[in-house]
């Protein structure tokens, strides 16, 4: 390998900045829409269980696709995947911004979804190639892991920024220009990734834990929006059934999709909940206090998006931040702290009311963007620590899915649960705030009913979100120190970098497979 390969010049600072396009609005995508809904709402009139397809549809597909999608990337090339996965994702981006129902607004986020499935781990990968120098390279995931972090709390401030001057679409329309710069710069600035040996991808596999999962979440959303049914216990039923055979099946195979033999170590399993529950108590409580701000205290979306702000920019630095202070205080610690910030400041959105809670609001977002930019930075790093090295990709794997999955899921089974107090104690007119709102001649009183039940609904997710997060807590508190450090990492500079970064475990993955095709 040549020195000059080994020192990333000019092309590889600008493949960077292009590869952090795309990554920026998968991220972003998973956000955007919490303080857009209300409008999106007025406009298309969804059910509340669309309302709930439109939003985590497009989190379910990447979270159920990312592992498959990163397999077949291996076998038939990074670069061709990511390009095909921008197009498909501007495409998907135009739909939506022009769906006439709500209908084809979750089809065209189920779309979009399966091509941000391609875009991740196909963006690391390439950009492996462009840094060959190790800690230039971790310098530049740093920055990777940093953008797509940032995405996950600027999107719901980028979208009512968007909204205050435009029509609802636009929120998806802003993904076009910055797919077509993609497009137009990547052929250029990155060049083709893959490997000989590609492992077989289990199709079954596939299917079976998304059909599992879309049939547990459909149930879940039905019996809280519309109570029990024949039909909602037969395909909960059925769900788990597939998902209980997807898990039997992944220990049989000698390549599976999912390694499910990892979660035998406590520390490892203790991650991966850590990965996926603080996702899904902010999807949902963010998703319900967008609606809260606009619907409840009637406030603009350009006022609600400036007061989610100082949470974002809490959450951001917090996880730029984060691996200086693991190398101080230990994991085992920064666990401990990242369960009981989200758990406590949860607990301040309990005092909200329909009459007033905004600081209420902005303190709860500043306290829990604490924890929620901890779980970012050092859940990955902790799975990988639980296992041996030689499966340190499966574990990486394993840990950026439950982010995604948590995304989806909390919005799922924790915006059900809101769906579900709604429906109990609300005057009964309409499933949604939204659509009781809209009601003709609808008496005052009625509506503040209704903006009520709504509130409490509220407070009984963040109830439950944060007595999930002490319990978490508290199983940190009691681990094992042995365990927390069973693997000693050497110190300095280029140590705490590569620490810092989620996605530096797909590279573990990625190259371990280059290494063993180029012998």
């Amino acid at each position: 390998m040549s020195q000059q390969h080994n020192a990333p010049g000019l092309r590889a600072w600008l493949g960077l900045i292009v590869v952090l396009g795309p990554v920026l609005l998968v991220s972003m995508d998973g956000s955007i829409l919490f303080l857009a809904m209300p409008r999106i709402s007025q406009a298309l009139m969804p059910t509340a269980d669309q309302a709930l397809w439109i939003l985590d549809g497009y989190g379910f597909a990447v979270g159920s696709l990312l592992i498959a999608f990163g397999n077949l990337g291996d076998r038939y090339g990074r670069l061709k995947l990511l390009m095909i996965g921008a197009t498909v994702f501007g495409i998907g981006s135009a739909l939506a911004a022009f769906a006439p129902n709500a209908e084809l607004l979750i089809a065209a986020r189920a779309l979009m979804g399966v091509a941000g499935a391609t875009l991740l781990p196909s963006a690391l990968a390439v950009l492996s190639e462009l840094f060959a120098d190790p800690r230039r390279r971790a310098q530049a995931i740093g920055v990777f892991a940093a953008a797509f972090a940032a995405g996950f709390a600027i999107g719901p401030v980028a979208g009512g920024l968007v909204l205050q001057r435009f029509w609802w679409g636009s929120v998806f329309l802003v993904n076009v220009p910055v797919v077509a710069l993609f497009l137009l710069l990547a052929p250029g600035l990155l060049r083709e990734v893959r490997t000989k040996r590609a492992g077989r991808i289990d199709a079954l596999s596939v299917v079976t834990s998304a059909l599992g999962l879309l049939l547990v979440i459909y149930a879940v959303k039905a019996a809280a929006i519309e109570g029990l049914s024949i039909s909602t216990v037969i395909a909960g039923v059925a769900g788990v059934a597939l998902l209980a055979w997807f898990a039997r099946r992944q220990l049989r195979l000698p390549q599976p999709l999912m390694d499910f033999s990892l979660f035998r170590d406590r520390l490892f399993s203790l991650a991966i909940v850590t990965g996926l529950l603080p996702l899904a108590a902010w999807s949902a409580t963010a998703y319900l206090a967008g609606v809260y701000l606009q619907s409840v205290l009637g406030l603009s979306v350009l006022h609600a998006a400036l007061l989610a702000i100082p949470g974002a920019v809490v959450l951001t630095i917090t996880c730029v931040v984060t691996p200086f202070v693991v190398d101080r205080i230990g994991k085992r610690t920064t666990l401990i702290v990242c369960h009981f910030s989200i758990a406590g400041g949860l607990l301040f959105l309990l005092p909200t009311a329909i009459s007033g809670g905004i600081g209420w609001y902005v303190t709860a977002t500043v306290v829990t963007g604490v924890g929620y930019g901890i779980s970012f930075s050092v859940v990955a790093d902790t799975a990988v620590d639980a296992v041996p090295v030689e499966r340190a990709g499966a574990a990486g794997a394993i840990a950026e899915t439950s982010n995604e999955l948590g995304n989806a899921l909390g919005i799922a089974l924790l915006g059900s649960l809101a769906a579900l107090v709604f429906r109990l104690q609300g005057p009964g007119l309409a499933p949604t705030l939204d659509e009781t709102l809209h009601l003709r001649d609808l008496a005052p009183a009625l509506a503040t009913e209704a903006k009520t039940a709504f509130v409490t609904g509220l407070h009984v997710v963040a109830a439950v979100a944060s007595v999930l997060h002490v319990v978490l807590g508290v199983v940190a508190v009691s681990a094992r120190r042995g365990k927390m450090t069973k693997r000693p990492r050497t110190r300095g500079r280029f140590a705490r970098t590569e620490r810092s970064v989620l996605p530096r475990l797909l590279l573990i993955r990625h190259t371990a497979k280059t290494e063993r095709s180029t012998h």
